[in-house]
């Protein structure tokens, strides 16, 4: 929690809070963290900030490597470039065209992989040993879980400002797991349901067997490129077992439903990935109650992709 709290120092004195929204759900109000509105339309900037501000000025001038389909990529560029330090990211060749341009336009180095048939880990590692550079891994790493952490004490903070009373269930949309872990630790009372895209849901099947299950062969197309992740890490998954939390999936329909929802009702444009949360609402896989916060973690879309989906 102490790690969470310096996070979110941090953050405050570069960037105000990211914006909470209550609307009703089945005729019950929900809190919605709008963390699609950060200067790179995703929550992921705030364990790039955390972790990057904690290398010294040697680490710092051999610079950080990365992998990441596109939210983790432009955190890292956003906070390397703003501390001078040099950015490699290694992003797959499908990763959505505007997260590869903004992460090129932040001044980083991109290093294409093959999803299908590579390791993103061993590629990056392999260029961090070569260079002496920092590996920063997008959730596997104790300073991004505890800043990424930070939105849902800042979301906690702002519901109690606003009259709301404290969390007590936060719905969060997990792919390795770091929003959800660093929510655990951030929000000790409250219930944590974290949500993936159905034959992707890892860390669902991971919290009921007590034990680590990759995602299975051939696992489904699904437009949320930013929850592909195959393996969850040991790190964050032990958080959110120690926590008790739970893992529910949505299915396609259920997320492009949920980005329409948020279109109309909430008027933000959500990522696939960064709808899930509100996807399980939207579809009974989570109870809605008082008290519940949900967080929409992203919001870089592509525009024909999403048009799509909100037209459905």
């Amino acid at each position: 929690m102490a790690g969470v709290r310096d996070a979110a120092a941090k953050l405050m004195t570069i960037l105000p809070p990211t914006p909470i929204f209550t609307t009703e759900i089945k005729g019950v109000p929900v809190t919605f963290k709008a963390e699609c509105l950060q200067p790179i339309g995703s929550f992921k900037l705030r364990g790039a900030w955390h972790r990057l501000t904690a290398l010294d000025e040697a680490a710092r001038r051999r610079g950080v490597v990365a992998f990441s389909s596109g939210n983790h990529a432009q955190g890292v560029a956003w906070a390397a470039r703003r501390l001078g330090i040099a950015a490699t990211i290694v992003m797959p060749t499908d990763a959505p065209r505007v997260k590869r341009e903004a992460t090129l336009a932040l001044g980083a180095e991109v290093v294409d992989y093959d999803r299908a048939t590579e390791s993103r880990e061993l590629i990056a590692g392999r260029l961090a040993e070569a260079r002496g550079s920092t590996l920063v891994p997008s959730f596997d790493d104790p300073w991004v879980i505890e800043g990424q952490g930070s939105a849902a004490l800042e979301a906690a903070q702002q519901m109690t400002l606003a009259g709301l009373g404290a969390p007590i269930q936060v719905v969060v949309p997990c792919g390795g797991g770091g929003l959800a872990a660093g929510s655990a630790l951030a929000l000790r009372d409250a219930a944590i349901w974290l949500v993936e895209p159905t034959g992707w849901d890892d860390m669902r099947r991971s919290l009921e067997a007590s034990w680590i299950e990759p995602v299975g062969p051939n696992p489904p197309p699904t437009a949320c490129d930013s929850l592909q992740t195959t393996r969850v890490s040991p790190l964050t998954f032990d958080v959110l077992s120690r926590r008790d939390a739970t893992g529910v999936a949505v299915s396609e329909d259920e997320i492009a439903a949920a980005q329409g929802w948020a279109a109309e009702r909430l008027r933000l444009v959500v990522e696939p990935g960064g709808a899930v949360a509100l996807a399980a609402l939207l579809a009974g896989r989570v109870p809605v109650k008082p008290g519940t916060l949900a967080i929409l973690s992203g919001g870089n879309v592509d525009l024909a992709a999403y048009a799509l989906a909100i037209s459905r």
